[in-house]
């Protein structure tokens, strides 16, 4: 009997392109079912009634929502190319620091873009600080996970698409090469990975979706 793996998703998604990125590392063919958040389908909201939201793996009929839970069970169950670290400590903190990218690095970074005036000022500070977090994390190493992609790599994988798109929105400049030197180095080994690369959304697209969610924001501040 042939293996069931579909993958409930939008096209611009930064969550489903995770899983999107860890299912192509190990080699899984899989259904993509492309939704509507305006408009969504029943199945969505049958396999994720308590969020609503993508991604959703379905696999063999069971079904598997939020990103990072859905990498983690891909790499539990698909044991080729590992993404988690295998040593306890460094599952841990891989966990920790995917976490503090959402609850941390993600919501400052907005803030900075789509703020002026103080209330940017205090949020450029604050993204400045994340990120030298991150360059923490990264002294040494190529990629967060090593010298290979792994499952931190993925969590923050959103970092290299979004934030060019958004500095050539907004015309602000949040990663500086000489001030955040690992970092910068990472988005570009991260973004021009041939794996990764091949399946970004397509960049006039992006910028065009994300240039109306901030002009709302900004039309408040001018």
């Amino acid at each position: 009997m042939a293996e069931e793996l579909k993958l409930f998703r939008t096209w611009s998604s930064r969550f489903a392109l995770r899983v999107v990125h860890a299912l192509k590392i190990k080699g899984l063919e899989y259904e993509t079912i492309l939704e509507d958040l305006k408009n969504k389908s029943d199945k969505l909201l049958e396999y994720n009634p308590i969020y609503k939201k993508v991604p959703v793996l379905v696999h063999n009929g069971k079904t598997i929502c939020e990103s990072l839970v859905i990498l983690e069970y891909i790499d539990e169950t698909w044991k080729q190319c590992p993404l988690l670290p295998q040593d306890p400590y460094e599952k841990a903190m891989a966990r920790f620091w995917a976490k503090f990218g959402d609850d941390k690095v993600m919501p400052s970074v907005w803030t900075a873009f789509i703020s002026q005036g103080k209330d940017q000022e205090e949020a450029i500070a604050q993204a400045a600080g994340n990120f030298r977090f991150l360059e923490e994390q990264l002294n040494g190493k190529k990629f967060f996970g090593g010298e290979t992609i792994g499952y931190l790599d993925l969590a923050f994988g959103w970092l290299a698409n979004l934030i060019g798109i958004m500095e050539e929105i907004t015309g602000l400049k949040l990663v500086k090469a000489e001030e955040f030197p690992l970092l910068s180095a990472w988005i570009n080994n991260f973004a021009d990975d041939p794996v990764i690369k091949e399946l970004w959304p397509p960049h006039d697209k992006m910028v065009e979706k994300f240039q109306a969610q901030c002009e709302p924001y900004l039309k408040k501040v001018t």
